[in-house]
């Protein structure tokens, strides 16, 4: 795996072309035509528009763009998904999902935001008061649930019903 140690640049307002979804320009970090894999740091804000497998760990703003296709544990700030992730993604101050956004995977996010046609598939964890430091670890550290769960049988209640209005009738 390579290690892939990214910082913000200016750029021009034509930088992917994501007006529509409501965000500002960032400083691409990875184009619609790059594959990579390895580990990812962003300093301050940044957008993924190709493919991209490993972790990513952003200090501001991660914009993962329609076309992408992220499998990786992400830890940012603010997440936006725009395109397809799937991993782990703790987002401490929000995680937003847009229409073309698909995420397979667990979170913990202090707010979340999924517009209608957005798609998620695994639990999310939401902190109004913000991710603890605490929480802060990947979420597949967290502890497996038990697999089998026992049922408890309920009683009938029509039969009571029936017994019920039996005497009436």
């Amino acid at each position: 795996m390579t290690d892939a140690l990214v910082e913000t640049v200016d750029v021009s307002s034509s930088n992917g072309g994501l007006e529509p979804y409501g965000l500002e320009p960032k400083a691409t970090v990875l184009a619609r035509d790059d594959v990579i894999s390895g580990r990812m740091q962003v300093r301050g804000g940044g957008q993924v528009l190709g493919n991209f497998s490993g972790q990513i760990e952003c200090d501001g703003d991660l914009m993962i763009g329609p076309e992408a296709h992220v499998e990786a544990d992400i830890h940012s700030t603010r997440v936006t998904i725009a395109g397809f992730v799937r991993g782990s993604v703790v987002a401490v101050t929000r995680l937003k999902i847009t229409t073309t956004g698909r995420l397979e995977g667990d979170a913990k996010v202090g707010a979340l935001v999924v517009q209608e046609g957005g798609v998620h598939h695994g639990v999310i964890q939401v902190h109004p008061e913000g991710v603890p430091d605490s929480e802060y670890a990947t979420i597949s550290d967290t502890p497996a649930r038990p697999a089998v769960v026992a049922l408890k049988a309920m009683p009938n209640p029509v039969g009571r019903v029936r017994k019920f209005w039996g005497e009436f009738f």
